[in-house]
């Protein structure tokens, strides 16, 4: 069987009805359609180096020269206070800033992102925010392809880029490129989509875990874009997705290149800031996010975007007959569980240089202190 004909019948089946060892043998047939095996054992994918050695790296790990220029990249934690040490290592270095959130790309998406206010966005220019409409699909690949081109503009003009947010995802597309992947597959999509609307909420996910438990342990069992995309290459390679990553070491990548990268990592303690996420959440309610989420429904439907934290709460009040309090009360849990994924992700980032406080604590002096020697280097 061709390959071709193998993809149109993988992408044909019926989820709905589909058993453990037929989807084994569905992912069996792909790949042996492409002269592979069946599934290989899965071992466990080897970790990075955490030093907090002080140097400052290239996106590949090697040493880059001092003349080359320099990028701050501010991770950690939703409700850490990236924004507010981005704002000020930018007024104090002359930087421009890059948004690295996923839903902050979204136009209209305002409350239930927390992004910078108006004023803090006209008296520092920021990147990659509201350069899409929620309707319309914007991948890491889009956000990569952009921000590098905001990084080059940037360092042109002879100022300091700071790449600042919490989706890992993209922070890794932009420094390290995607891994080249199969296509999508919508025809497979649609029917996962729909195959999950008749089944209970976590079903994708004990399907992933049945074609790749590695992948399913660090995926969250309602994240449904990651656990299609997953179960998209498990079925269309004929191999797990975390087979494939782990084989991927970077020979067929884009890695970013013509930067030395500082990373700066936000960690604060842990009882403290689930206290401020719940206090944001709560004055995200306050402020209005059911009234904005009311907009957004009626300006493009219940699209994906709206899948978001807290928008998806405002939604269940919307459309589903919930109360404001439970709504909160969800998305508080939401966003507490969202940050201790967060720093498991970015836990696996090289030379992060953490610092236990948040933004805008007077211990965040040593990130103007590691951008200062930086760049007298």
């Amino acid at each position: 069987m061709s390959p071709s004909r193998t993809a149109d019948r993988v992408s044909g089946a019926n989820f709905e009805e589909m058993n453990t060892s037929q989807m084994t043998s569905m992912s069996k047939l792909h790949n042996m359609a492409h002269g592979g095996g069946h599934l290989p054992e899965l071992g466990s994918v080897s970790g990075h180096d955490f030093s907090r050695a002080e140097k400052t790296s290239s996106s590949d790990g090697a040493l880059a020269p001092a003349s080359t220029p320099l990028a701050v990249l501010l991770l950690g934690p939703t409700g850490s206070g990236k924004t507010s040490l981005s704002l000020d290592l930018a007024e104090r270095f002359n930087g421009e800033i890059i948004s690295c959130d996923s839903v902050a790309v979204y136009r209209g998406m305002d409350l239930g992102t927390a992004k910078p206010t108006p004023a803090e966005r006209a008296s520092i220019p920021h990147h990659l925010i509201d350069v899409a409409d929620p309707d319309q699909p914007f991948t890491a690949g889009d956000y990569s392809r952009q921000a590098r081109a905001a990084l080059r503009d940037i360092a042109a003009r002879n100022k300091l880029p700071i790449v600042t947010g919490g989706t890992g995802l993209y922070l890794r597309a932009l420094t390290e490129g995607l891994f080249p992947g199969p296509p999508r597959q919508q025809a497979m999509r649609d029917r996962l989509i729909r195959s999950l609307q008749n089944k209970s909420a976590n079903w994708l996910h004990r399907m992933l875990t049945r074609l790749d438990p590695v992948s399913s342990a660090r995926i969250h069992a309602n994240d449904t874009p990651k656990l299609i995309r997953a179960i998209e290459v498990c079925l269309t390679a004929g191999r797990p997705l975390s087979h494939e990553l782990a084989t991927a070491d970077g020979r067929n990548r884009d890695p970013l290149t013509g930067f030395r990268l500082l990373r700066i990592g936000l960690n604060p303690p842990r009882a403290e800031l689930y206290d401020r996420l719940n206090q944001r959440c709560a004055e995200m309610f306050a402020a209005g996010l059911i009234a904005e989420t009311r907009t957004l429904i009626a300006c493009y439907g219940p699209v994906k975007a709206l899948e978001s934290l807290g928008y998806r709460q405002a939604q269940s009040v919307l459309l589903k007959g919930v109360s404001e309090k439970a709504a909160i009360a969800e998305a508080q849990q939401g966003h507490r569980n969202y940050a201790k994924r967060q720093l498991t992700w970015f836990r696996r980032e090289p030379d992060v240089h953490w610092i236990e406080a948040f933004g805008n604590d007077p211990d965040t002096l040593t990130a103007c202190n590691l951008v200062r020697d930086n760049l007298k280097s």
